[in-house]
């Protein structure tokens, strides 16, 4: 919703906005352009006679400011639809969809359209370092929006990708999440359906060849060309040598047998080499060729609140990574195992996700957290299970916090030069990374 005020604001509109509990990046980047930002859901702000309301989907019946709409006669519409109507019309549209890695694939794509002259837009749900803010309306005819799975508005049931019509469409994976509105894989399933019935015919499906999930949503119908991709030779016409490099910091690029080039970069992360390979057979459908797209990726600086460096204070290193699904979670772990190899590792664990604060993963959160030499769980709030049981089932390597200045005091306690501290959570988490970073300077 930040992504699409900037984009209204680019368009000259002027645009305010209501929310709670806003932190960084996003807090910046909207105080930046001069977007005012009103701290919860009064009635009151309605006397702003606004032109339209652009209504998010965390908004639901019963809040005072959406009853208040709904009993006046100011137009509104979600996010998705104001996007389409407004912004993507008449423009080769790139989207990203996946349970997993769809900012990562979004901004790896979106550089690649830059690098090579284009000036996209773009729409992703973080920040990438090579733009540093999270959305913008471009120059060129190519606009590439991450393309979100969850639901559109309390109006619109639908996911939000359905409003993006897209010509090129990335699908890097498919699990189960969002268990608030999906009761299972098939009812996600359905709505990826939706997705490829408005890609044409001449347009391209970029999909992840390992998925069965995916292969699945294929022969529900299809009536676009596919193109696939995995970092397995034996799953794609697309794959990658990762040359000994376990943690992907380089790989060749490889097409039934041609090798295209090399790619060397900060990135790490099997997933990661797939998210670039999905990037570079999109980008090839936008006209960019493949040794532009393997130059551009070479330049990639990440995006922030991805295996982000917050800060090294006494040999200590301190990660903030958006990670919020025990997949994303083992990957994230492998990746910065095969980094940091034998180091001791501490991960602080927020469930924050509505799938998570349900526990719906419990399960699977357990082996997702082993690679840790000790894991720290917060529970919050509004977490509705016991998040102890999970940490007795874990073993004397894992402890439960419910409050985060304690927990920030014994990691300071805990911590000891070479250790890698790496705090997930797809939140604020209080302002953690920053207390932390803090304390252990003093």
């Amino acid at each position: 919703m930040g992504g699409i005020a900037a984009l209204a604001r680019a368009a000259g509109h002027r645009v305010t906005g209501s929310d709670q509990n806003v932190y960084p990046p996003m807090s910046d980047q909207l105080a930046a352009l001069g977007i005012e930002l009103i701290q919860g859901y009064d009635p009151s702000q309605l006397k702003l006679k606004p032109d339209m309301v652009v209504v998010g989907n965390v908004m639901s019946r019963g809040n005072p400011l959406v009853e208040a709409l709904l009993n006046s006669d100011i137009p509104y519409t979600s996010g998705p639809e104001w996007l389409s109507r407004h912004v993507l019309h008449g423009r080769h549209v790139l989207a990203v969809a996946g349970t997993h890695g769809k900012t990562t694939t979004t901004s790896m794509l979106t550089w690649i359209l830059e690098h090579s002259g284009r000036q996209p837009g773009f729409l992703v749900g973080g920040v990438p370092a090579n733009f540093n803010v999270t959305a913008r309306l471009g120059e060129g005819t190519h606009f590439v929006v991450e393309a979100d799975e969850y639901d559109t508005a309390f109006f619109d049931k639908r996911a939000k990708f359905v409003h993006y019509r897209p010509r090129t469409a990335i699908l890097n994976n498919l699990e189960h999440d969002h268990a608030d509105i999906y009761p299972d894989v098939a009812a996600i399933q359905k709505q990826f359906h939706l997705l490829l019935r408005m890609v044409p015919s001449m347009g391209r499906l970029v999909v992840n060849g390992g998925e069965t999930h995916l292969q699945q949503v294929i022969e529900m119908g299809c009536w676009t060309p596919v193109v696939r991709f995995s970092a397995n030779a034996q799953q794609g016409e697309w794959y990658a040598d990762l040359l000994g490099a376990q943690d992907g910091s380089h790989f060749v690029v490889k097409q039934n047998n041609k090798v295209w080039g090399e790619v060397h970069w900060n990135m790490m992360g099997r997933h990661n080499v797939e998210n670039a390979l999905a990037s570079i057979i999109a980008a090839e459908h936008a006209g960019v060729s493949v040794k532009e797209s393997i130059d551009a990726l070479n330049a990639f600086g990440g995006v922030k609140r991805r295996m982000e460096v917050r800060g090294v204070v006494n040999g200590i290193t301190v990660y903030d990574d958006f990670a919020h699904h025990p997949t994303a979670i083992t990957t994230t772990m492998q990746g910065l195992r095969r980094k940091v190899g034998a180091a001791r590792i501490i991960a602080v664990l927020e469930p924050r996700s509505n799938t998570m604060k349900l526990g719906t993963h419990r399960e699977p959160l357990k082996q997702s957290l082993q690679g840790a030499e000790q894991i720290w769980l917060y529970q919050g709030p509004e977490v509705k299970w016991d998040v102890g049981v999970l940490a007795s089932e874990l073993g004397s390597h894992a402890r439960v916090h419910t409050q985060i200045e304690k927990m920030v005091d014994d990691l300071v306690a805990e911590a000891k030069s070479g250790d890698h501290i790496l705090i997930m959570s797809n939140g604020g988490f209080g302002g953690i990374h920053a207390k932390l970073l803090e304390k252990l300077k003093k």
